[in-house]
């Protein structure tokens, strides 16, 4: 009988200690994170403009690009998210909002927006997000890598005008959030421009 008292006393203990955990676990869930935000970058407001309508479709991405979360790569093959911080919305959203910001503020096109609202359009933009994050680097430090592959269509007859891949990475000396996300603007106050004076020529 004594015996049967204390495995009884053991298994309660260790379900209790299993409940701690899980309470812990979801207390630590439930942890707000700091929120960044990323801001538009206009191409030239100078040059050529048409009354043509340019729609951005939701830029595609893997799984682990399809959230709020900051990917990190402490290896090619390891995947895992900066713990104390995350975008404003998932990163597809993040993105299409970036894009149409930036072309529409040229003011060289005459309606930029989503491919879910707005009007029937001449042309849509399609967008495949190949790398949005930080990667360790052997010899120390890390890489922040921007790799995006766009596509613009006839929206009639789904023909492609024209393709290309835009991409820029940016070293930083540690993982600091406000470091990483820095790195993040640096990179996209060159490449969205770039985009948007690209897109605007071929609408």
């Amino acid at each position: 009988m004594p015996d049967l008292t204390r495995r009884v006393a053991m298994s309660g203990a260790l379900f209790a200690l299993g409940g701690c955990s899980t309470l812990s676990a979801l207390s630590s869930a439930s942890e707000v994170l700091d929120t960044y935000d990323l801001t538009p970058a206009s191409g030239s407001k100078q040059g050529r403009r048409t009354a043509r309508t340019l729609l951005v479709a939701r830029p595609q991405a893997t799984a682990v690009l399809t959230t709020d979360r900051i990917l990190v790569k402490p290896d090619p093959a390891t995947v895992t998210y900066l713990p104390d911080a995350r975008w404003g919305d998932e990163l597809p959203a993040v993105v299409q909002s970036l894009l149409i910001r930036s072309i529409s503020e040229t003011g060289r096109i005459g309606y930029v927006g989503r491919s879910d609202a707005g009007p029937v359009p001449d042309k849509a933009m399609l967008v495949r997000i190949d790398a949005f994050e930080v990667q360790e680097v052997p010899a120390g430090g890390y890489l922040v890598a921007v790799d995006m592959d766009l596509t613009i269509l006839n929206d009639r007859d789904q023909t492609v005008v024209a393709s290309r891949r835009f991409q820029d990475t940016a070293r930083i000396p540690d993982d600091q959030p406000a470091t990483i996300v820095g790195a993040f603007q640096a990179i996209l106050d060159a490449v969205l421009p770039a985009i948007a004076d690209w897109a605007v020529v071929r609408v």
